[in-house]
């Protein structure tokens, strides 16, 4: 009997895009939650997990997922001008200096990859991938073919996961108690997808004030184990 593998490459792509192994430095940021654990507010498992749901809750649902299927319906366009004016928005939405260039430095990285690969036009667009992860993200999910809600639930599963080990790290947690933290997180993330893909345009925009605090005090931590 013959089967087509054909549909499941899409999936492989995603969980290739997905991966903690991508080497475009993900692991290297804690968003604040470092200072967050010295400064006590973060002490245990449950802060941890009150702090990321409100995090699932305003930017990841009325930000960073409304302007990420944007980005991938404007690289599926071809339209450079739309994909640059929705990397705008998102940077304008990162509330501090640090955020900021975290959003740069793995953009860059993840252009630099997405250029190795092969993938169509990805050496012209680089000017503007290289501005924002979110938007190389979104070229890899339209060249693929991924759907936006499986782009959308897979982007931010891994936002989800590189901070919930940081927390891990940070806190510390034991990798059980970590573990069971991320999976409660994660039942989050489908209605949030659902919600943030019905998001009009007048509507994108989060404020997340305890990030920009931490993340702002973060830039000048005596000691720290991630980057700023």
């Amino acid at each position: 009997m013959h089967t087509s593998t054909d549909g499941a490459l899409p999936l492989l792509r995603l969980m290739h895009l997905v991966s903690p192994g991508l080497p475009v430095g993900g692991f290297t940021y804690s968003q604040g939650i470092e200072w967050a654990v010295e400064t006590g507010w973060i002490r245990d498992a449950d802060d941890l997990e009150r702090w990321m749901a409100d995090q699932i809750g305003s930017s990841l649902r009325y930000l960073d997922i409304p302007l990420l299927v944007r980005m991938q319906a404007a690289a599926l366009d071809r339209d450079q001008a739309a994909l640059a004016g929705w990397v705008d928005r998102l940077l304008a939405g990162r509330e501090t200096a640090e955020l900021r260039r975290e959003e740069s430095d793995r953009g860059r990285a993840l252009a630099d990859l997405l250029v190795a690969w092969g993938l169509e036009d990805a050496l012209g667009w680089k000017p503007q991938l290289a501005r924002s992860q979110a938007a190389g993200f979104a070229f890899a999910a339209a060249s693929w073919r991924i759907e936006p809600s499986e782009a959308a639930t897979g982007y931010a599963w891994s936002w989800l996961e590189n901070l919930v080990l940081a927390g891990i790290k940070l806190v510390p947690l034991g990798q059980t108690r970590g573990q069971q933290t991320l999976a409660r997180l994660a039942t989050l993330i489908p209605s949030t997808v659902a919600v943030a893909l019905g998001v009009a345009d007048e509507e994108i925009g989060a404020s997340t004030p305890a990030l920009a605090i931490a993340s702002s005090a973060h830039e000048t931590q005596y000691t720290r184990l991630f980057r700023s």
